[in-house]
């Protein structure tokens, strides 16, 4: 059996690229469960390794494509039977082991996540990896005591894939919440989906650093990192907590002890790569139950696998907002 996919290939002098390419079925990769693919997520991460950016890709010739949702063709495993819908996210595919731009897919079996009944996979995907990185981060918010009667949430990078759905999923769930985003032009979609109010990100940043300032916000979702994080985490009200998350603008912390000490601030770590089984299943149980489809539907864009080259460089360079599917038979 043969399938279609966005082979990614590096050259002798280092250039990386990408073409559709039929292969056969013994190309794919070892595992438990072999996918049809039925629809794929486009983000950031795919665009570093569709451009051979970051080192994220170990080996090469590679399938990149970090999300998928499809039906099972083959399984070695119990869990699993032929005709079951499934949803991947994580665990290092389409970085380390070859993922969703193809129409077909061979993973772990521990990898997947049966797909809740209420939803399609084109549905899954609307969310992705970003849709359980932001139900990830709500859930730890509320572990850690966050209601909606706390008060204000913060969501930053919020025209991005996960800050989008964060602020539609707060708004759904009964949260007040606000926006901060370096993409103006957005702002129309971030009132759509729910924010009350919108902080543009250079007004946000030039305002004059404090080792403590104003408490605005009783918690926030941090998709950046970098300085955002470092002057946010200094208007959290006390007992609040970050959800971090991103690290777009750097890895360096740039802060102090005083929210930690004075206020309690708690700074919780998010990593959607490799998360418990129950804690994926749990998350896409909640996605299936709160997600309004029709809310983001106008934040969808779908494209085949010809046109993710060009599309991966445009979400590298900032110009993508919400979500992009990738249907692989297209």
């Amino acid at each position: 059996m043969s399938f279609r996919a966005l082979l990614t290939e590096k050259a002798e002098d280092g250039t990386v690229s990408s073409a559709v390419q039929t292969l056969e079925d013994a190309r794919l990769p070892e595992g438990d469960v072999t996918v049809d693919i039925e629809w794929a997520g486009l983000n950031y991460k795919d665009g570093l390794c569709l451009t051979g950016q970051g080192g994220l890709v170990r080996t090469y010739p590679h399938v990149a494509g970090i999300d998928f949702a499809g039906t099972v063709r083959e399984s070695d495993d119990f869990r699993y039977r032929v005709g079951d819908q499934v949803v991947l996210t994580g665990w290092r595919v389409g970085e380390a082991h070859w993922g969703g731009y193809a129409e077909r897919a061979r993973v772990k079996a521990d990898w997947l996540v049966p797909l809740p009944a209420s939803l399609t996979a084109r549905d899954a995907m609307i969310m992705g990896t970003a849709g359980l990185t932001a139900m990830l981060a709500i859930n730890r918010l509320e572990w850690a005591g966050l209601t909606p009667s706390s008060g204000e949430v913060l969501v930053t990078g919020a025209a991005g894939g996960v800050g989008s759905i964060a602020v539609a999923l707060l708004r759904r769930l009964g949260y007040s919440v606000t926006a901060l985003s370096g993409r103006p032009q957005h702002a129309d979609m971030l009132r759509d989906l729910g924010a009350a109010n919108i902080i543009d990100r250079n007004e946000f940043m030039a305002q004059p650093d404090k080792p403590l300032e104003t408490a605005r916000f009783a918690a926030a979702i941090d998709c950046v990192g970098g300085a955002v994080l470092g002057k946010l985490l200094r208007q959290i009200a006390y007992g609040g907590a970050v959800a971090s998350l991103g690290n777009a603008a750097g890895i360096k912390l740039d802060t102090n002890v005083l929210p930690f000490l004075l206020r309690g601030v708690n700074l919780l770590g998010i990593d959607s790569v490799m998360q418990p089984f129950d804690a994926r299943t749990d998350a896409w149980a909640r996605l299936a139950g709160l997600f309004d489809f029709p809310a983001y539907a106008g934040n969808v864009e779908e494209v085949g696998l010809d046109a993710l080259p060009e599309k991966a460089a445009q979400i590298l360079s900032g110009e993508v907002k919400g979500r992009v599917l990738v249907n692989p038979k297209d």
